[in-house]
């Protein structure tokens, strides 16, 4: 037998192998391995919802830049769409839509230094990998506006070859796309900065102590950073549509009042937040008189508000008077269902949690309505809301003696029809909601009550017996229980359904579509079936876009308005 030591070549390739996964080695390495595996698993998810959730708001993002009627790709326009939904409101929506995305920026930046002081750590390091990273984001972002144009003419230029014409053309139009200025040179940059991240970050995991808040420094880091360009490029390009706006109208003779509107109406936004916080440390002042000089400043601070915000009915006369009124319709269906539902599924799931025979039948009816196919329902409810004399409902009415009603057909408002009924003059700023939209209100009602009961019920299941057995020990009647017991500890179920209600309501379509007619006058109309008028119907895509955008930033204010309003006030237990 030799004695030849054993060869060093496979050694070798154990060392190669050792060194290869070095970075998947260590206590590092065990957490970049956890990271890998959790993104791979993320990964379906997060293509998925870039594909169908992401990219969708992106593209109407760059739609509603464009112009041209029944033309897809159109010309670019700017705020143009967004001016002539909401006139020069647009232009301060834009400015505060900058300042926002501000004051999100020292806000992330605030909560990021307060928690490096509290566990002495420095977060400067990781700036510069989320530069690289925020960078590369907003290149994408620009690389979908700047070749969005090139491949949506691709189906244009197809138009009228045969089939295997178009498979030859393809690549070549596409290639066109691809070689227009800036698209291809925007890519590389967009990656490299990827690439610059990737580099900067593990280098820096690799030459500097490790702790638990990588991730979240640099999560900040890349919020801010990315924020603070868009608010810059939301700047820039309003800024620049002024500047346009006053040069047109210079050729033509006319004045704008653009800049005197922007700066009184953000002052009397301004006023009216300083009012808030005056009357809200108003009532925590050491004395009497400070509190009364307190609500008094925040009554004057009011009153100048809403002075300095009379601008306000000027610009919503010069934009679209459709646009303004389905808002002011889709007002009154959300202040109409969404507290009933919730007020009725309530009441229902605290009578079904009770003792009481069939409440499991009773359970599975309540629940139909929300489980009926919402067209079909919606065309019953048609036929009974008729408006013909013999129509169902009026029959039932006629049956008590009562003149028959127009329901669907109806476009006067029920504070009007009441105020007829009592020979009563009622102004037409206190008309109300048309009867026409009291009949969508209350297949709202109908519909989604049984859905608030479920959860409800869910909720009345999760409390503990013994906080009523306790309560009634101490003498508490069931009122009592219920308002100091049941109410707070249903609070997180309200908060969800009132949030997820709001969505529903402003969001309010196929219903409403099936039950609309045209001798309600428009007055059903919401801001969903506008929209999707100026699509269908005016085929205006980029104009549909741009009131979707519009219709967006209005269900995001009321829910964070909703969730300001909540804090605080939601009990968890």
């Amino acid at each position: 037998m030799s004695d030849t030591a054993i060869p060093s070549q496979p050694q070798s390739q154990s060392t190669t192998r050792r060194t290869g996964m070095a970075i998947f080695s260590g206590r590092r390495g065990l957490k970049r391995r956890e990271a890998l595996l959790a993104y791979l698993f993320l990964s379906p998810a997060i293509i998925i919802i870039g594909l169908f959730g992401l990219f969708p708001l992106v593209f109407s993002a760059y739609q509603s830049t464009r112009a041209g009627l029944n033309n897809v790709v159109g010309r670019p326009d700017g705020l143009g769409q967004y001016v002539r939904a909401i006139d020069n409101l647009a232009y301060v929506l834009a400015f505060w839509l900058a300042l926002f995305f501000i004051a999100v920026v020292i806000r992330n930046i605030n909560e990021m230094f307060a928690t490096a002081r509290a566990k002495n750590e420095n977060p400067w390091r990781w700036l510069l990998p989320a530069f690289f990273s925020a960078a590369a984001l907003a290149l994408m972002l620009w690389l979908v506006f700047i070749f969005m144009p090139g491949l949506l003419e691709i189906g244009e230029k197809l138009v009228g070859f045969t089939a295997e014409e178009r498979n030859a053309l393809f690549p070549q139009f596409l290639a066109e796309a691809w070689n227009a200025p800036g698209v291809a040179s925007n890519f590389y940059l967009a990656v490299l900065a990827l690439i610059l991240s990737g580099a900067s970050y593990y280098y820096l995991q690799k030459n500097t102590a490790a702790t638990l808040r990588d991730g979240f420094y640099t999560g900040k880091w890349v919020t801010a950073v990315f924020l603070l360009i868009m608010a810059t490029a939301l700047t820039w390009l309003t800024f620049n549509e002024i500047q346009l706006a006053f040069a047109e109208a210079l050729e033509e003779g006319e004045t704008l009042d653009i800049w005197a509107q922007i700066v009184t109406i953000s002052a009397g936004f301004v006023l009216l937040l300083l009012s808030w916080l005056v009357w809200r440390t108003a009532a925590q002042r050491d004395s009497n008189l400070q509190t009364f000089l307190y609500f008094f400043a925040g009554i004057l601070l009011m009153v100048g508000g809403w002075v300095l915000i009379s601008e306000l009915p000027a610009i919503i006369a010069e934009g679209d008077k459709d646009w303004w009124i389905s808002l002011r319709t889709t007002i009154f269906y959300v202040i109409g269902a969404l507290p009933a539902e919730l007020f009725l599924g309530l009441v229902l799931a605290t009578l079904l949690f009770q003792e009481i025979k069939g409440k499991g039948l009773l359970r599975m009816i309540y629940f139909l309505p929300y489980i009926t196919p919402a067209v079909g329902a919606a065309a019953v409810f048609k036929v009974l809301f008729s408006g013909n004399p013999t129509g169902t409902i009026n029959t039932l009415l006629a049956s008590f003696g009562l003149a028959p009603l127009g329901w669907l057909n109806e476009p006067n408002g029920i504070n009007e029809l009441i105020g007829g009924a009592l020979n009563l003059n009622v102004p037409e700023w206190a008309a109300g909601p048309s009867l026409a939209l009291v009949v969508a209100i209350i297949f709202g009602i109908w519909k989604y009550t049984g859905y608030n009961v479920v959860f409800f019920l869910a909720g009345l299941g999760n409390i503990s017996r013994e906080y009523y057995e306790a309560a009634s020990m101490d003498g508490a009647g069931r009122w009592a229980q219920f308002r100091h017991i049941t109410l707070p500890l249903l609070s997180p179920i309200t908060y969800f359904l009132t949030i997820f209600g709001i969505i529903g309501t402003f969001k309010a379509f196929n219903t409403i579509f099936v039950l609309r007619s045209r001798a309600a006058l428009g007055t059903m109309d919401t801001a969903s079936l506008v929209i999707f008028d100026a699509f269908n119907r005016d085929t205006r895509i980029g104009y549909a876009a741009a009131l979707g955008i519009c219709l967006l930033i209005v269900i995001l204010s009321a829910t964070a308005l909703m969730d300001r309003f909540a804090k605080g006030r939601v009990f968890y237990g």
